[in-house]
């Protein structure tokens, strides 16, 4: 049975509660992620911010959290809005579990913990990136099928 840790981000990159919503943009967009937890200097998982979030930031539905002093939803802290109550799963949790999971709730994502500690992250993405190694094996695996069918039915033929 493959397992969460056979598939998981190792060391995913984070955050901290005093970093802001810019922080948060700019790391999505240098890295190429949709996903942010934030920890403390434990590792611990506090929070996650998502791409969505960010992109709501710039609607400006955060205006009410954000000081007096600051003139951009985007400086507003990951305190102040990271998701809270977030799902996480064991590092030894099945892979189709961890997908059903994650299907049912509607997620885009799973922080593995271990030990209370943040230790990766298992996206959709991931998901994505095992059905196409899935199906291009399938692929490999298709065509001596077929030619072993094929074979089959010219012995057939030839026994006639």
């Amino acid at each position: 049975m493959f397992t969460v840790a056979d598939m998981m981000t190792l060391k995913p990159h984070t955050l901290s509660r005093n970093d802001t919503l810019f922080d948060a943009k700019e790391m999505m967009q240098t890295q190429s992620i949709r996903h942010i937890p934030i920890t403390d200097h434990n590792h611990h998982l506090l929070g996650l911010i998502s791409q969505r979030d960010v992109l709501a930031a710039q609607d400006s539905n955060l205006k009410s959290i954000i000081t007096s002093h600051s003139h951009s939803p985007l400086e507003a802290l990951l305190e102040h809005c990271m998701n809270r109550n977030i799902f996480s799963v064991d590092s030894h949790a099945g892979l189709k579990e961890a997908a059903l999971y994650m299907q049912k709730h509607q997620i885009g994502c799973l922080p593995v913990l271990e030990n209370k500690q943040l230790v990766g992250i298992i996206t959709n993405s991931d998901f994505v990136a095992i059905a196409v190694t899935l199906l291009e094996m399938q692929d490999e695996v298709d065509p001596v099928e077929q030619e072993q069918d094929n074979l089959e039915d010219d012995d057939l033929l030839n026994q006639l």
